[in-house]
């Protein structure tokens, strides 16, 4: 008897589905895909239940790994597995019985992939053009056909990111090579041609960043097989150093937060949940009155690592928090004129918004060169929580707590985080000197 592996991968190229009436009892269960909570060191898998004819019961299957597992990026995973999964619905709608010989339904299937084999042969040697061949996609359906199918595993600010690198590189292309106008013109040569252009105008991190999206995208239409390979996992990703913005110095953090008092209270409360609870900037900008709970002193927010994490806040913060508690709780906790309110527009333009706000009132006003920012001040709090938890203890047990306090996803991480922002001093070596 014939494995469902053996169906499920064989490759045939009929686009027609067989309809077929369920009986009352569902004889199969719709399969799912399981990704691990997105964890890259877990196998992935579609999974279904079959009814068995003996107990009448729906029984789990065997789960289906195929080749998923040799990816390494959740894209990439959870396009592989997409097509796993809509391959098996399809089979089991046109009767495959994991409990019966499905001898039948391969060669039925396998039929059908020569007949249409040979007449594609006969045309070709009659010099005729297929009607039933698919039509190649132009670049920008391409791209376009990459992005929808991404649109679900991306975050707003991913998906914009995606988004803009995509258009700018089809603009260049309109640009540049107007004659090359289907996805199959596409090659390395002319993507590298595209990232030494973006290499030019910017930086090395921007140039990669650019290869990294548009290899993303590529990749999803290799799966799917729009193209034949991803053309651009062979482009080299250059060296480059992250830019980092400096801590604030003792007196220029204390000089800030009382100029600010008076000056600009909103944006001292906003850049006190970046400093005291360690949020980023756009972290801040997602919170609503409901994610602060007054009585547990927690918030609630959407993180970079995670789709929602907890934090408690500190007394220092919760002091300089106005009255929320009568407040409607859908209302953003900032917007640009008042603690509680409502502000329609996306978390990127929010963040850009306060980051641009900040520059005209804080920066412009201290003369701050572009080393400092927003950032900063959760650098500055991060790098004076590990120094004064030191004192009393072990680097490793300081960390260990600083780990629940930021929200860092590990050890490695936060070591990584301390040694570029340079919390980390060794103490004076003067007498090793002598």
């Amino acid at each position: 008897m014939l494995t469902l592996n053996e169906i499920l991968t064989f490759e045939h190229k009929s686009e027609h589905v067989l309809e077929h009436n369920l009986p009352v009892k569902k004889l199969f269960s719709v399969p799912k895909i399981y990704n691990a909570n997105g964890d890259l060191n877990k196998r992935w898998y579609v999974y279904f239940s079959y009814r068995n004819p003996e107990s009448g019961k729906l029984e789990r299957m065997k789960n289906i790994y195929g080749k998923v597992n040799t990816y390494k990026s959740k894209e990439d995973r959870l396009s592989v597995l997409t097509i796993y999964r809509k391959n098996l619905l399809k089979l089991l709608k046109e009767g495959y019985n994991p409990f019966g010989d499905n001898t039948a339904l391969y060669n039925s299937k396998k039929a059908k992939q020569n007949k249409s084999l040979n007449v594609s042969n006969k045309l070709k040697e009659e010099n005729i053009d297929s009607v039933t061949e698919e039509p190649i996609m132009t670049l920008k359906q391409a791209f376009d056909y990459g992005l929808k199918l991404k649109d679900k595993l991306l975050n707003a600010t991913t998906k914009k990111s995606y988004e803009n690198k995509a258009n700018n590189f089809l603009k260049w292309m309109e640009e540049n090579h107007p004659e090359l106008k289907s996805i199959d013109n596409l090659n390395k040569k002319i993507v590298t041609e595209f990232l030494n252009h973006i290499l030019e105008r910017t930086s090395p991190r921007n140039r990669n960043n650019y290869r990294g999206d548009l290899s993303s995208i590529i990749q999803v239409l290799e799966n799917n097989d729009v193209i034949d390979n991803n053309f651009i996992k062979k482009i080299p990703v250059l060296k480059s150093i992250p830019q980092r913005n400096k801590t604030y110095t003792a007196e220029t953090q204390e000089n800030i937060y009382s100029y600010l008092k008076d000056e600009d209270p909103i944006l001292l409360l906003y850049i006190k949940f970046i400093s005291y609870n360690f949020l980023r900037p756009i972290e801040v900008c997602r919170l609503k009155i409901g994610d602060i709970n007054l009585r547990q002193k927690t918030v609630q927010f959407k993180a970079k690592n995670s789709p929602l994490k907890t934090k408690i806040i500190p007394k220092i913060l919760i002091e300089d928090l106005p009255d929320i508690s009568k407040m409607d709780k859908k209302l953003d906790l900032f917007t640009p004129y008042s603690i509680g309110g409502q502000w329609e527009t996306t978390d990127i333009n929010k963040r850009n918004y306060f980051s641009k706000r900040f520059k005209k009132v804080v920066k412009d006003h201290f003369g701050l060169g572009v080393d400092y920012g927003l950032y900063s001040f959760r650098h500055t709090y991060i790098t004076k929580l590990y120094r004064n938890m030191v004192e009393n203890s072990s680097p490793f047990a300081a960390k260990s707590k600083i780990m629940l306090i930021t929200g860092h996803s590990s050890m490695t991480a936060l070591q990584k985080y301390l040694s570029d922002i340079d919390a980390e001093l060794p103490e004076d070596y003067s007498e090793m000197l002598k």
